[in-house]
């Protein structure tokens, strides 16, 4: 027998804990190419060259190779373009974001003993917008087999079955309180069965029994040929805040570390609707629309060590290694479907089930993988240069925790998601005051099966004119990945398959002291 209680607040906190997906996982995992505009010219290969604010990123040892205090910013304009294919039916989303991407100071300190075999130490701040979170995604076309009724049935069906009674309203109670006492007894899944059900999407079968037999159906007409549209739109930010180290050693070796702040913030909006044209003698759904909005922030923390090596004046190789991120991170969710039942007789009035509910559910912890990055570089005088990363992260390694309500999950993640290399060279020419910059960068899909997610390739070219202790930079650079956007993740699993292009035009501006 439920408790009766009622909820005038339209905020609870939960201790089941949301359900979460692989792409969840991967989104605190992965970063964008941001930074300087030099750093996005040349795709990010700094690792054995330093001397650039972004380059503390790849390797800390970098800032040792700064020869006097410099301050920079950087403004971007961010462009990203989705074209989705679902069913055969074509759609294009775009989206574009302008903001400030960087900032960062080092500050440099020779040692003014010239007998010391330690040359000079560096000091270094530096933010970057580690991961841009703005994107949109629409995708429509006429499913032949399945509804979003699955989604509804796999959790009613779930685990012997959801009880009747949990699901239906007793006098006093509301769809808020109802709706909110299931997510603090019962959890996620009950309340994804109470949503299909007050909307009438599912039913109990006709041979249900709450003891041995606890089967829903399906209200959604059989035949296929489901007209569906899923709109997705998200914002927000991974940003990442470097406090940097670094010292030189005689003329050849320069060691740095870095200790990392982490902070993100992320809101997502997802709308899916169903339409279907068969009518029958019986009431059944002819439309819904399925409303879920997550919003999710926290903090973590990372540190970083690395090594710069002059093995001649012109040749040097860099290592640098990159600890897991820990991030703590809170999630709120809200919901509300809507279903519109008909039959011969006509429509019926729309069935509305909205609990204005903000699920705030227990912080939880994910840890990404680690991070090692191998560079060369060879630099021409003052002519120019050419320089070489590779990087390695097993994304198999992610972890979320409290280990106990996450063990599934952390096993699915190891099953599906794997090792990746990333390849990046840029090169430089100079001409007098004037720098001409192009890159290239290769990153592996992070999912064993790569149609889940395909390889992202990248091109990126600059100038920038020296004025002294003035610099400006401007860089544009161009990447590609295809992915198979999974609309839900239990039950009704299928979805679209986009084309995410992205651009994104950076200027800097550089100051020495």
């Amino acid at each position: 027998m439920k408790k009766f209680f009622l909820i005038n607040l339209s905020v609870l906190t939960f201790t089941f804990v949301y359900s979460q997906e692989v792409s969840d996982a991967l989104r605190y995992s992965q970063d964008n190419l941001n930074g300087t505009a030099r750093f996005r010219a040349l795709s990010g290969a700094f690792g054995a060259l330093g001397g650039d604010l972004s380059s503390i990123n790849v390797n800390p040892a970098g800032s040792a190779v700064f020869n006097n205090n410099q301050f920079g910013s950087t403004i971007s304009n961010f462009s990203t373009k989705n074209n989705s294919n679902y069913f055969g039916t074509t759609t294009s989303e775009c989206d574009s974001t302008f903001d400030l991407n960087q900032a960062g100071m080092v500050f440099v300190f020779k040692n003014q003993n010239t007998k010391s075999e330690w040359k000079k130490f560096s000091l270094a701040l530096n933010y970057e917008n580690a991961n841009n979170f703005d994107n949109s995604t629409f995708s429509y076309g006429t499913n032949p087999n399945n509804s979003i009724d699955q989604y509804f049935l796999y959790y009613a069906n779930q685990n012997g079955g959801v009880s009747v009674s949990n699901l239906q309203l007793q006098p006093g109670e509301t769809i808020s309180s109802l709706y909110g006492f299931l997510g603090s007894n019962y959890g996620f899944g009950t309340q994804q069965a109470f949503l299909g059900y007050q909307a009438y999407i599912i039913d109990p079968a006709s041979n249900y029994n709450e003891i041995s037999n606890r089967n829903y159906v399906s209200l959604v007409p059989n035949g296929g040929n489901y007209y569906q549209e899923n709109y997705f739109t998200s914002d927000g930010y991974n940003g990442k805040l470097n406090f940097n180290f670094a010292t030189q050693y005689k003329d050849f070796l320069y060691l740095g570390v870095n200790l990392n702040s982490h902070f993100t913030d992320y809101s997502q909006y997802t709308s899916f609707y169903e339409r279907n044209n068969q009518v029958s003698n019986e009431i059944r759904i002819n439309r819904l629309q399925f409303d879920n909005r997550l919003y999710t922030y926290g903090n973590g923390f990372s540190f970083q060590v690395g090594a710069i090596a002059k093995v001649t004046k012109e040749f040097r190789l860099g290592l640098a290694y990159e600890s897991p991120t820990w991030y703590t991170l809170n999630d709120e969710l809200s919901q509300s479907v809507v279903g519109i039942r008909s039959s011969t007789s006509g429509e019926l009035s729309p069935d509305i089930v909205d609990p204005r509910v903000t699920m705030i559910y227990d912080r939880y912890k994910i840890q990404t993988p680690d991070k090692i990055t191998g560079s060369l570089a060879y630099v021409f005088g003052n002519q120019g240069l050419i320089s070489f990363d590779v990087a390695y992260k097993n994304y198999s390694n992610i972890t979320l925790s409290p280990t106990n309500q996450f063990r599934n999950f952390n096993t699915t993640i190891s099953n599906t998601l794997t090792n990746t290399a990333e390849f990046r060279v840029g090169a430089e020419k100079k001409i007098k005051q004037l720098s001409l910059r192009a890159g290239y960068r290769f990153e592996e899909s992070p999912y064993k099966d790569t149609k889940t997610m395909g390889d992202l390739i990248g091109y990126s070219g600059g100038l920038g004119y020296n004025f002294g202790n003035t610099k400006v930079d401007l860089s544009y650079s161009h990447s590609k990945r295809n992915y198979q956007q999974q609309f839900f993740s239990q039950g009704f699993i299928d979805g679209a398959s986009i084309e995410a292009i992205t651009n994104n035009f950076s200027l800097t501006f550089l100051f020495e002291l």
